[in-house]
């Protein structure tokens, strides 16, 4: 059975998602090296979730409790985040749930903004990660696949992507308010990865023309070509930084790369080289300055609010001023993702209704069996007797075969299963009620 654990924005403080994105170790092997029943696990960890799906073996008694014990141990070793602190911060998902969620995480549908593309990338990157780390399984692969199939049917099929904006533009979109003139704004983006690349991209369409780029990890010469930016280089970080009007961060250094020393240094250089040279450029550090913190864990030390004349805005702030209708999902949006999770379950309950078919041909075949063996014993001429009665269960057999699988998925199973028991006294375990048991029992 599939088994997911979610923290997210919706449920859990950016703090405690902050702490929960960097593990000192991959969480996922972690995770399916707990107990024999776990079958596989992939962990999905953004700036705004951090998810663990996970592969139980379904026979296994108390296979959720189990799954939600492998995970929140698994988190405790690799971030030393204990469970208790994750008490109410998270819930959990089984069963056909499951699929949902995915699908609708993968197309957007659950973020900070409402269709966001960055989360697709980010979910089959995370497929990839745990197949390099050999944590999935077949349910878990045909689960994140499908999500990608859904992502893009959502986004092919309707407006949500269009719709919905990247955190990125969002955060532009609450500094437009104070800059007057985006083309006469000094802007200074740190980082230079995905996100920086977008954010490139966001500032060229609001009309910004003045951009450098640091990079911490030193990547800041390539990328500053590639886009045809200016590069900063460590030594001069510091000073860039006391004459930009607006900086953005958004790498992934589980260290602050800007904090309130860093407007000082700058500063302090910059007086220096007044006293001490001329045709300096001049600075005016009584203007407000803006910077944009869109890295999680958060690049930008929260004592850069103090900084006389500098306003901060990070991840939490941005998500309390996205705006309630890119919160909505459109109707087409969720109803294309509850179609593609009913074929997912589909398929699934097929699976689940397999014992019952089994079952029923083996009580079939016994009876059938012991009637070929008086027939043989009367004899048998030409074995044409035993071929009629071979043929006729098999046509017996087809009607009740076919519509267990029609009933699996239409999610009327038991129904199936019952009616064996009432009818012919063969006991089958319903894996699907056995979920929906232990997920209650869980929650």
């Amino acid at each position: 059975m599939l088994l997911c654990v979610s923290a997210s924005h919706k449920t859990a403080s950016f703090d405690l998602l902050e702490r929960l994105s960097v593990p000192a170790t991959p969480v996922a092997p972690l995770i399916a090296e707990h107990d024999e029943c776990v079958q596989g696990a992939v962990v999905v960890a953004t700036c705004n979730r951090f998810e663990a799906y996970v592969d139980m073996d379904e026979p296994v008694t108390a296979a959720v409790a189990l799954g939600i014990e492998a995970t929140l141990a698994a988190i405790e070793s690799a971030t030393g985040v204990p469970a208790s602190e994750l008490e109410g911060s998270y819930t959990v998902l089984g069963g056909s749930d499951v699929a949902e969620h995915l699908f609708s995480v993968a197309s957007g549908l659950e973020s900070v903004v409402v269709g966001e593309g960055e989360i697709a990338g980010q979910v089959r990157r995370a497929l990839n990660e745990s197949r390099q780390l050999g944590t999935t399984s077949a349910e878990l692969e045909r689960l994140f696949q499908r999500a990608s199939e859904a992502q893009r049917g959502v986004k092919n099929s309707t407006a949500i992507g269009r719709a919905g904006r990247s955190l990125v533009r969002l955060g532009l979109e609450l500094a437009d308010s104070r800059i007057a003139d985006w083309s006469t704004q000094r802007v200074l983006l740190v980082g230079t990865g995905a996100y920086a690349a977008a954010t490139v991209a966001a500032l060229r369409d609001q009309g910004a023309e003045d951009i450098s780029v640091y990079s911490p990890s030193g990547r800041a010469a390539k990328f500053s070509v590639k886009h045809g930016l200016r590069a900063v280089s460590a030594e001069t970080f510091p000073s860039a930084v006391a004459h930009a009007d607006l900086v953005i961060t958004c790498t992934t250094s589980e260290n602050h790369v800007l904090s309130a020393a860093t407007f000082a240094a700058g500063r302090g250089a910059y007086e220096t080289a007044v006293d001490g040279a001329a045709g300096v450029c001049p600075v005016d550090h009584t203007a407000r300055r803006l910077v944009i913190d869109l890295g999680l864990p958060r690049n930008v030390d929260p004592d850069v609010a103090t900084v006389p004349g500098v306003d901060l805005l990070d991840l939490e702030t941005i998500r309390l001023h996205a705006p309630l209708e890119e919160l909505q999902a459109t109707d087409a949006a969720r109803d294309l993702v509850r179609d593609a999770a009913r074929r997912f379950a589909s398929v699934g309950e097929r699976k689940n209704i397999t014992p019952a078919v089994v079952a029923l041909r083996a009580h079939v075949f016994g009876v059938l069996d012991a009637e070929v063996a008086r027939v043989r014993a009367r004899g048998d001429e030409g074995g044409q007797t035993e071929q009629a009665l071979r043929h006729l269960v098999g046509v017996l057999l087809h009607t009740p075969t076919t519509r267990a699988h029609e009933l699996a998925e239409t999610g009327r199973a038991d129904e199936y299963i019952d009616a064996l028991s009432a009818l012919f006294g063969i006991e089958v375990a319903d894996p699907a009620a056995a979920e929906r048991r232990d997920i209650a029992d869980a929650g």
